[in-house]
Formats: structure tokens, sequence, C-alpha cells
């Protein structure tokens, strides 16, 4: 499905960005992703792709929050790869706490890695997208964008910042046959879930119309979809993967 594409992830050396990038090797892409501190971690995954699938794999050390390194890294992409063709803003983290607690670090900091890294990305890719008159953006919003959470408004805001990003960004650059989307993940099952105590998970089931939490694959099957030529007439959407969490 992606076959001589070059898909760009951040955050791929775990979790849902991991799964996104095992996904489009197994369909013929080429791999650049980032990672920010496992570089030993973030080898053997480069290593691992590139032998099983016979694509082209370069994970690169870069902060997406920060405006330089993601010019940086854009050009290093497109000098190893030749071009860019997907941009996955994935990277992501959390701080939860209530709102009288929450310090303004853990505010800026959550901002910063989870929106403004997409601004970044974004922008640094631009000038490939547009000079291919081609490209698919596909950001990682959440459930909790729509829904919001308690103990969470850092985070909800910056994955509801990152719906009106994508609208925003499909209207500017529709014409110029750059496409943008969202996806919304909800319960997914990955190293951070695994490490909630049993009772909060089946709380969280419990509310799952398909009573299971979701999978890596579920959700990169569903960007594999908006990478490929099988959506290109879908644009400044947010599709949800959440078992029906959101209806």
């Amino acid at each position: 499905m992606l076959k001589n594409k070059v898909a760009l992830i951040t955050g791929a050396s775990r979790g849902i960005g991991k799964g996104i990038a095992e996904a489009f090797a197994k369909n013929d892409a080429n791999i650049a992703f980032t990672f920010a501190s496992s570089v030993e971690k973030a080898r053997a995954f480069e290593q691992e792709l590139a032998l099983k699938y016979g694509v082209k794999v370069i994970g690169y050390q870069s902060d997406a929050s920060n405006y330089n390194a993601a010019q940086e890294l854009a050009e290093k992409v497109v000098a190893d790869f030749g071009s860019i063709d997907i941009l996955i803003n994935n990277a992501g983290i959390t701080r939860d706490t209530l709102l009288m607690r929450m310090s303004e670090e853990q505010w800026d900091q959550v901002i910063n890695t989870n929106l403004k890294s997409a601004f970044n990305l974004t922008k640094a890719c631009l000038k490939t997208f547009l000079k291919n008159k081609a490209g698919s953006i596909i950001n990682m919003t959440s459930v909790v964008g729509v829904t919001g959470n308690a103990g969470q408004a850092n985070y909800a805001a910056s994955k509801a910042g990152m719906i009106g990003f994508t609208k925003s960004i499909a209207k500017e650059l529709g014409s110029r046959n750059v496409r943008c989307n969202a996806i919304a993940p909800g319960f997914i099952e990955t190293e951070m879930t695994a490490a909630l105590n049993a009772d909060v998970v089946k709380g969280w089931v419990d509310t799952i119309p398909l009573k299971r939490g979701g999978t890596t694959d579920d959700v990169a099957n569903a960007c594999l979809f908006l990478a490929s030529d099988m959506s290109t007439y879908i644009t400044g959407q947010t599709l949800s993967v959440c078992g029906g969490m959101l209806m």
C-alpha cells in the first residue's frame, strides 16, 4: 500500500508510534522515526524493521518540541531519503494532575511536546509537500481531546488543539493536494497502560462498547488507511479508534 513512500513518524520507539512504524514497513514504506533518549532500543528497532521487511529505516534522536531541531530533522530526512511523503505527528506525553496542583512546567511540557511539536514538524515538512504537490499528514489526538478528563486539563487541551490544527491545515493545503487528518485513540493497550492497576483497567474497559482495550495495530491500521491512496478524498477529519467510547 505504501511502496516507495517515505514516512516520518515522531515518537516511534515504543507504544503506538512503534506499531505504526511496523505496519508501514510491512506495507513497503521507508521509515524515518524519532526517539527521545533510548538510543540502544531505537537502533535495535531500526535494524529489526530493515531486516524483517527489506525497507530503509533510520532513527533520529530529536526533540520535536524544539522548532530548530524539527527544521534540522526534516532537512536530514530529505537528504537521507530523497523526500517525505507522509508525516505522523505522534510524539506525546502526559503529566496528569488536578488543575489546582498543576505546575506551569507540567502545563508547558505537555503543550510543547503534544501540540507545538505538530506545528514544528508540519511547518518543517511543508516545503517538501508543496514541492511534491502531494502529502498526507496524520496528527495523533485522543478521545480526551473531545470529551475532556479530570486530571488531564493539559493533555486534553493539547489534544483538542490538535483537532483544530488538523482542520485548519486541511483547509490551507487542500488545493495543493496535501491532506491532513487526525486519529483519536481511546484506551489502547501499551507499555504505559500495562503499568496501571487492574481495577483501573477494568473500569475503563467496562465503559467501552466493544468491551476490550484497543491494540497498537488497531491504530496503525487506521493510519495506514489515511496515509495510503485509499483515502485520497479524505481530509480535515478526525477518525476515532476507540471501540465505541466516543459516539
